[in-house]
């Protein structure tokens, strides 16, 4: 089975985003982790949080500077917020954690879809919601 654009485009941005975690001094725990019906993008840590990642990915090729359906981030809406926040309590349940839990969103955005060498800009929203899925 052949992967589609938008496929190809989401795991380049979510390889972007391990490597620009692990740049940053943060351990990659795991990927792609699929907890009861949510998945988890990213499981990251440093030395004080364990950090869930959400990566979303955009194109900026002939749209601009935050693409055709604006920020990346934006992508994350209340039910994407309330499913993280579901998988990452379901996670500490199974995966006992001494370190802070936190949940971050990365944006990723590339100049051509499938191209690792079109990674434009990341931004990293650390803490970007809380336990009941409210913005900060």
């Amino acid at each position: 089975m052949s992967l589609t654009d938008k496929q190809i485009t989401g795991r380049l941005g979510e390889d972007a985003a391990v490597k620009y975690l692990k740049k940053n001094g943060y351990r990659i725990k795991d990927r792609n982790i699929h907890v009861s019906r949510n998945e988890i993008d990213i499981i990251a840590e440093d030395q004080e949080y364990i950090v869930f990642v959400e990566v979303k990915t955009r194109s900026l090729a002939g749209y601009g500077s935050f693409g055709k359906f604006g920020s990346a981030g934006r992508a994350v809406d209340s039910q994407k917020r309330k499913n993280t926040v579901e998988a990452a309590t379901s996670y500490l349940r199974e995966h006992f954690s001494e370190k802070t839990p936190r949940i971050d969103v990365i944006e990723v955005y590339v100049g051509r879809e499938g191209s690792a060498d079109h990674v434009i800009d990341i931004n990293h929203i650390r803490n970007a919601f809380d336990a009941r899925g409210r913005k900060h």
